[in-house]
């Protein structure tokens, strides 16, 4: 039994962590904390899980955490983890962080996010968490830097043909529409449900802090560098990321020669679903669930991807659950 411990438990993506933990025969939840006014229960912040999970929910307390757990997840505001993952892997702890820190290098980390990287040390030895394309490395890695929502969406629509080096580097223009947890629980009047509902709204445009991080991914994969165009939009959902990925093609092929391309390129991956020809995506048909769906079309040298992912699963909880098996030995889909 493999004992887990969740630091920012109460944030979207540590709730969700927990009720994907519950249900998962391998695991035993030891710790939980958070910045919260008083410790107590953790079924008194979520009734949901009254009778299930009824261990404290206590202050953030990194080597009370380390005693009692053999992986930890660290659903924490970027800029924080990287306080607190020097001493769990001091500690010999496996660590999942799902904020930003450790995605990046360190002067790209820098200009993105604004501070200097505070555990220059650990920064080179993180795994990008992202199973379909870094299996082997985050198998056997320590520290594993969970992908954020918007790249995992938009890496996996774009990776088979960047590898195919059948577009032309230079063209992919990646359009992303999320819902409001996306941003997190926190207060802030943008997110409140007067500002979301009845709405959509581009924001960040080519500026968000996640184009470095797909620019990345996308160059190792292509071999070369690749620079995209990102755009973001906020629209009045809970959850959920369909990302339109538009991309200008240097071979000859029609709609079926690439989804042959990706259907070989995800061969043995189970949370990736391609769809057949004449049919695409939509965010109902993946919400609760840690798959990536994607669909493509074919029109004249242009070619269009639709993926769809659930933010808060495939683009947060679900694949850092999906890493933990991994970085366990266990099968990868076990509990999702």
């Amino acid at each position: 039994m493999i004992k887990v411990g969740i630091v920012g438990a109460t944030g979207y993506a540590g709730e969700e962590v927990i009720k994907i933990l519950i249900n998962h025969k391998s695991v035993k939840i030891t710790e939980l904390s958070a910045v919260i006014d008083k410790e107590e229960p953790i079924s008194s912040i979520f009734p949901a899980f009254k009778g299930r999970l009824d261990i404290m929910c206590h202050k953030p307390d990194a080597e009370k955490t380390a005693k009692n757990v053999d992986l930890v997840f660290l659903a924490l505001p970027h800029k924080v983890s990287m306080e607190v993952v020097p001493q769990f892997l001091k500690e010999k702890k496996l660590v999942v962080d799902l904020s930003a820190d450790y995605r990046l290098d360190y002067d790209i980390y820098k200009i993105w996010y604004g501070v200097e990287h505070k555990d220059k040390d650990n920064l080179p030895i993180a795994v990008y968490g992202l199973p379909e394309l870094y299996y082997d490395q985050i198998k056997k890695a320590k520290l594993v830097a969970n992908p954020g929502c918007y790249p995992t969406s938009a890496i996996l629509g774009a990776a088979p043909m960047v590898k195919e080096k059948a577009v032309e580097e230079d063209s992919i223009i990646i359009d992303s529409k999320s819902g409001a947890t996306g941003a997190g629980r926190r207060p802030d009047i943008a997110l409140s449900f007067s500002e979301v509902n009845e709405n959509l709204k581009a924001y960040k445009v080519n500026e968000h802090q996640h184009k470095p991080e797909i620019n990345k991914i996308l160059s190792q994969v292509a071999g070369t560098k690749i620079d995209v165009v990102f755009t973001p939009h906020l629209i009045p959902i809970n959850r959920g990321i369909l990302s339109t990925i538009y991309m200008k093609l240097t071979k000859r092929l029609n709609t079926k020669g690439v989804i042959d391309i990706y259907n070989k390129f995800y061969k043995g991956k189970p949370f990736v679903r391609i769809y057949d020809e004449g049919k695409l995506p939509q965010i109902r048909d993946i919400v609760g669930s840690n798959y990536c769906d994607i669909g493509v079309k074919v029109a004249g040298d242009k070619l269009i991807v639709v993926a769809c992912i659930d933010n808060l699963k495939k683009g947060a909880a679900g694949q850092a659950v999906q890493n933990m098996n991994i970085m366990t030995g266990l099968d990868e889909t076990k509990g999702l």
